[in-house]
């Protein structure tokens, strides 16, 4: 059985929304700050974690993201992440931006559902946190992987919005990557 992962890239609030300052959020760009030793590491984990992944899920506003940078790149991380199988979640999107792309309509709790059981890797969750949200609240998620940026924004779209009730995590790994992100990794703490 696949296992569901988000990976995402946050500030220290929790803000996952407009880390490059592209979609016009007044905070948005806070990624760009960085730059050596902490970007190189931070790609050189991404790349890791897409080599040892199965498929990408994500919603409409990532695949419309994403699939035009990536797919203009070349090297090990991009070449993985063009070839992988892709699932966009979207009640409106007829056809994806990004190459092997799949898209998942109507019943988003089954159809991720249904997914789990037609693979046997990783899926990775990119940026996608409303997407998240729902995954989250469905007890869908088998692992979190957050990179936290020293950075606090006070406002902007939060991988962890509102939830039915407390969805408690355990914490299975933490390191530092580059000169001061911090890589962690949750695991949901499921009831016996």
């Amino acid at each position: 059985m696949g296992r569901i992962v988000i990976s995402t890239n946050a500030t220290l609030d929790g803000v996952t929304q407009d880390p490059t300052g592209e979609e016009g959020f007044n905070q948005g760009g806070w990624f760009n700050r960085f730059g050596g030793r902490d970007v190189e590491a931070w790609a050189e984990a991404g790349t890791a974690e897409a080599l040892r992944s199965e498929a990408l899920l994500m919603g409409r506003r990532t695949d419309e993201w994403f699939g035009p940078r990536w797919t203009s790149r070349s090297g090990v991380w991009a070449d993985r992440l063009n070839s992988m199988p892709k699932y966009v979640v979207s009640s409106t999107l007829e056809r994806p931006v990004w190459t092997n792309s799949t898209v998942l309509h109507g019943d988003v709790v089954g159809a991720v559902s249904k997914l789990k059981q037609q693979h046997d890797g990783d899926i990775l969750v990119y940026a996608s946190y409303r997407l998240g949200h729902t995954l989250l609240e469905h007890d869908l998620v088998d692992e979190l992987r957050l990179v936290l940026f020293p950075v606090v924004l006070g406002g902007g779209g939060r991988l962890f919005g509102e939830t039915g009730d407390a969805k408690p995590l355990r914490l299975v790994e933490s390191r530092t990557i580059g000169d001061g992100l911090a890589f962690l990794t949750y695991r949901p703490v499921r009831a016996a």
